[in-house]
């Protein structure tokens, strides 16, 4: 069985970044190493919308292609009802335990991605990321690094 990897915006940003750094070189070889092994690599809306608003915003346009190249290639995970209401809940829920995860003003988008995670309802899903902080509380997420090819 193949493991679901959900990308969080970080990753994303890194491997769709036209200015080849060595992170992010390295981070598109890990995304090719696990495509090759047929692991289901998706693209939530939510970490779309965040790297694509901040392309659009540095005029980046070749970083824009990058990324709609990427959404052909991986699986593209829409944003639904029921994953902005379970969002909502998570929010709600971590503010009255104390441990909110972002201003109260806030859209969350961490929030909206936990959710869109969780709405697979399948057991070996884990988030990519760059900081696993906030994420981790509610789902399993690591480092980017971390997650080995399998």
């Amino acid at each position: 069985m193949s493991r679901v990897i959900v990308l969080d915006a970080g990753p994303l940003g890194l491997v769709t970044n036209p200015k080849l750094s060595a992170e992010s070189v390295a981070c598109a070889q890990w995304l090719q190493a696990h495509i090759t092994l047929g692991n289901r690599v998706l693209i939530p809306e939510i970490a779309d919308y965040e790297v694509r608003r901040e392309l659009f915003r540095a005029h980046k346009t070749k970083g824009v292609s990058r990324l709609d190249e990427l959404a052909k290639i991986l699986e593209y995970l829409p944003i639904t009802t029921t994953a902005m209401h379970q969002a909502a809940l998570l929010w709600a829920q971590a503010r009255q335990q104390g441990q909110p995860t972002a201003g109260d003003k806030t859209i969350d988008g961490d929030m909206i991605l936990i959710a869109q995670a969780m709405n697979l309802a399948i057991p070996d899903v884990v988030i990519a990321t760059t900081n696993v902080g906030h994420l981790s509380r509610f789902i399993a997420a690591e480092l980017w690094q971390n997650i080995t090819p399998r």
